[in-house]
């Protein structure tokens, strides 16, 4: 068999468009080693040079791809952006970010080389086919459990190849803007309520002229009222001054001795017409750097609302001690009551503006729903904070923590026990126990705490000087 001339009419029957088996006049286990390799090596040098063909072809396009350079961004431009407050980015014509300032990162606008919102990219798109700046207001949402970034956008062309992206975020600006309107709100309904009630009883007293008796119940209610819409107006104008005077501006040396004694004795009249007993008790010379008008302010808030929410014959302990840190001792103040306690689902609201826990009794006691609000404020601005402990039928205690002025001094008044930080108002003494009970306290001295005022929550523990004392 003639195997290079069957071989020759395979080849010429496949480039006319044939079948190569169709030319063999033999099958494949006919053929020798010798003629299945020539087969092989025939078929694979038309397969190589259609390749090489194809390659031919594509390789301008391919070069083109890799001699692409990204535009430039201008120097002018670059040195603007390095010194943006606001976050800043130049796209190029692919949507490549050429160029993003800190704060862009920051936000999560660019990652890697591309823009990453899809609101914000598609206003990339419009100005590069319109040629017009655009502005827009964006919501970024940055998954469960984290606040909305909210930004004002404003997009440009820079050149025919260049986008300009600016965006400011107004997150901050717009949490103030939802808590003055609420606070406006909240003013008005307050202000709404006392104002209407006074207006009424004006009316009353003008209709009731004839009527003595009728005259001096409604003039009684007038006065009422009256006081509660002049306590509602000092308290915003507090709140105003606190957040006027943040940080201090002046700050001086406090001592916290005579700021709990002043705040008794203005809370005294009440406590006795409450029929609750005011101790006053801790550590002397505890000294602060602050404000001696906020802090009396802030503890005297905190008494009276002891004294509004405990029921006749409890007790409220005001005491201030320092506790030793790592980094600056400091000193807490705290406010404790064997009162009726504070629901769980209240305690993460309480400081709130006019937020009130239970609204008949404030109301009932002239309460503003601003005096926590106000504390809070106060301990910020002396760098310090304020925290809670309560159980309902228990009591509650409010600490604030301070940093302290100076050393601690070795001049300490033995008569006076320190108090622990943290304190369960339910160890306090039964106020049924108590049938008579004095308020009075000297201004500026401290009083000897009773036997049973040191308590201690559960899991606090005591300095060693402290128990030594105490074994005495």
């Amino acid at each position: 068999m003639n195997i290079a001339g069957t071989l020759g009419e395979a080849v010429a029957d496949c480039w006319a468009g044939g079948e190569v088996t169709a030319s063999f006049p033999f099958s494949i286990g006919s053929v020798n080693p010798i003629g299945a390799t020539l087969i092989a090596l025939v078929v694979g040098i038309i397969i190589g040079g259609f390749a090489v063909w194809i390659w031919s072809r594509r390789k301008p396009f391919d070069d083109s791809e890799l001699r692409y350079t990204a535009p430039a961004v201008p120097d002018g431009v670059s040195a603007v952006l390095a010194v943006l407050r606001s976050s800043a980015i130049v796209v190029g014509p692919h949507d490549e970010v050429l160029q993003a300032s800190t704060p862009a990162h920051n936000l999560g606008l660019v990652r890697g080389s591309r823009v990453v919102n899809k609101e914000l990219l598609g206003l990339v798109r419009e100005v590069r086919q319109s040629g017009e700046p655009t502005a827009a207001d964006l919501q970024i949402e940055h998954g469960r459990g984290i606040a909305a970034t909210y930004l004002s956008a404003r997009v440009a062309p820079l050149d025919p190849e260049l986008i300009l992206v600016l965006a400011e975020d107004q997150t901050t600006s717009r949490r103030i803007e939802a808590t003055r309107r609420d606070f406006v709100a909240n003013v008005s309904h307050e202000l709404k309520t006392p104002i209407g009630a006074v207006s009424l009883l004006a009316e009353a007293i003008e209709d009731g002229a004839d009527d003595p008796v009728a005259v001096r119940r409604f003039a009684s209610r007038l006065s009422l009222e009256s006081a509660r819409l002049i306590d509602l107006t000092a308290q915003i104008i507090d709140l105003s001054r606190l957040q006027a005077d943040d940080p201090l501006s002046q700050p001086e040396e406090v001592d916290v001795d005579e700021v709990l004694a002043d705040a008794v004795d203005r809370c005294r009249v009440d406590a006795e017409n409450h029929q609750v007993e005011l101790t006053v008790a801790g550590e002397r010379n505890c000294r602060v750097l602050g404000s001696a008008r906020q802090l009396g302010v802030a503890i005297s808030n905190l008494v009276e609302n002891a004294v509004i929410y405990s029921d006749p014959g409890a007790r409220v302990v005001v005491a201030a001690h320092r506790v030793a840190a790592t980094d600056d001792d400091y000193i807490e103040i705290t406010v404790s009551d064997n009162g009726i306690g504070i629901p769980p689902s209240d305690l993460e609201r309480i400081f709130e503006r006019f937020y009130r826990v239970d609204y008949a009794r404030s109301r009932a006691d002239g309460g503003t729903g601003l005096g926590l609000a106000i504390v809070k404020h106060i301990a910020a601005s002396h760098r310090g904070d304020v925290g809670v402990w309560s159980q309902i039928g228990q009591g509650s205690t409010f600490t604030i923590k301070i940093p302290a002025h100076l050393k601690p001094g070795t001049a300490v008044d033995q008569g006076l026990p320190d108090l622990p930080a943290t304190r369960d108002p339910a160890m306090l003494p039964d106020r049924r126990a108590h049938q008579s009970r004095s308020t009075s306290t000297p201004t500026g001295r401290l009083p000897v705490a009773a036997e049973s005022s040191p308590i201690i929550r559960p899991g606090t523990t005591r300095r060693p000087e402290q128990q030594e004392t105490e074994r005495r």
